[in-house]
């Protein structure tokens, strides 16, 4: 992954997958960490987290984390998630964040060199070749090392690189701690 030091860099991190590919690799994201890194390697202009909250709960594991992100230089973009049981009588989670980080990334795109993709989803395929067409340079983090692959091949294909997130890992890593289950189960 090539960074030029007076580039524009935008982080669209979608929060739920971010969290499961790490998940997967057995370490929990360090975003200060993560911040920094970025920060060093260009002109980091917007770092968004996406995620679906519940709506009507006092608490949720993942409010320290929305909290410390929106105070710590990251903009946090939240929308309500809708409960439901499914077929086997499991209480379930839907908070699909793509339409915003799509609409996002495009809004975007005018005024950034670069935008890191922090999801494997295909779906977002069709969104980097719009801004590829602006001249915008797209990377996707996301990793091939879990078991399935967190990672579609269309997006991967389409990017302008790819960073395997278990390397990435190593700069903006931390062991995973136990009871650290910030996001729900999001389809």
């Amino acid at each position: 992954m090539t960074f030029y030091p007076d580039e524009r860099i935008g982080l669209f991190i979608d929060g739920a997958n971010l969290y499961s590919a790490a998940k997967a690799l057995d370490f929990d994201i360090d975003y200060r960490r993560l911040l920094e890194e970025f920060r060093k390697r260009g002109r980091l202009i917007r770092a968004n987290y996406y995620t679906a909250l519940i709506e009507n709960e006092e608490y949720t594991p993942i409010r320290p984390l929305i909290d410390w992100l929106d105070y710590n230089g990251f903009k946090v973009v939240t929308k309500a998630a809708k409960e439901y049981t499914d077929d086997s009588g499991r209480r379930r989670i839907k908070g699909d964040m793509d339409v915003e980080i799509a609409v996002d990334i495009v809004e975007a795109a005018d005024h950034l060199d670069h935008i890191l993709l922090f999801s494997g989803d295909g779906d977002f395929r069709k969104v980097v070749e719009a801004v590829q067409r602006k001249g915008v340079r797209v990377s996707v983090v996301s990793t091939l090392k879990s078991s399935p692959p967190m990672a579609s091949d269309d997006l991967r294909r389409q990017a302008d690189s790819f960073v395997e997130l278990a390397e990435l890992g190593k700069l903006v890593g931390r062991e995973r701690r136990a009871g650290d289950d910030y996001e729900d189960d999001e389809d």
